[in-house]
């Protein structure tokens, strides 16, 4: 009989252990392919407001949403952004826009977006915008509400008609879409 005790234990303590290793998502899933994108109107670096909206009217939006701010510039958010730069060109020859999102807490969130982008090159195409407060990453259930974490990292495609194409969300700091991947997925002009 112990013997059992001990296996139901034992096999109790494993199901504890593998729920606490499961990242907290939402309750619900951020928007799928197929969905009206959620409008949204977000400051740039510069305090100027960029609506979702506004964006499309001059074609697909590419929309990123990275880490931000957990307490620290993630390298991985810094990687993919480097190889979304790198393929700028072809993002503006498919006539797309691209929208990366850099959530975090409000205080200095702004010093810290712009700390982020420093001595790189902003391509024409590309905008910076932040999300004080997780107002944008709330609607879009991607908070990932958690000591030093702010959202989970996704990449979407949004036609002109705000028709979520593409999504992608990762439960990890890694597993980012990579620029190429989105390129092939971006519709026709």
């Amino acid at each position: 009989m112990s013997g059992s005790l001990e296996w139901k234990g034992l096999l109790a303590g494993l199901i504890v252990a593998a729920a606490l290793h499961v990242p907290a998502r939402a309750q619900t899933a951020a928007p799928a392919v197929g969905a009206r994108a959620p409008a949204f109107t977000l400051n740039d670096l510069d305090g100027a407001p960029v609506s979702l909206a506004g964006e499309l009217t001059q074609g697909a939006v590419v929309l990123i949403v990275g880490r931000g701010w957990p307490g620290y510039q993630c390298p991985f958010c810094t990687k993919q952004f480097a190889d979304f730069r790198a393929h700028a060109a072809q993002f503006a020859a498919a006539g797309a826009r691209v929208l990366w999102i850099y959530p975090g807490p409000s205080d200095d969130l702004v010093a810290h977006a712009k700390d982020f982008i420093a001595a790189k090159d902003v391509p024409a195409n590309f905008r910076l915008l932040i999300d004080p407060g997780y107002t944008f990453t709330n609607a879009y259930r991607l908070r990932w509400d958690a000591p030093k974490e702010t959202a989970y990292p996704a990449t979407f495609i949004i036609d002109r008609g705000g028709i979520i194409r593409f999504a992608r969300v990762s439960n990890e700091h890694g597993n980012r879409t990579a620029a190429a991947d989105v390129l092939a997925a971006l519709p026709a002009k």
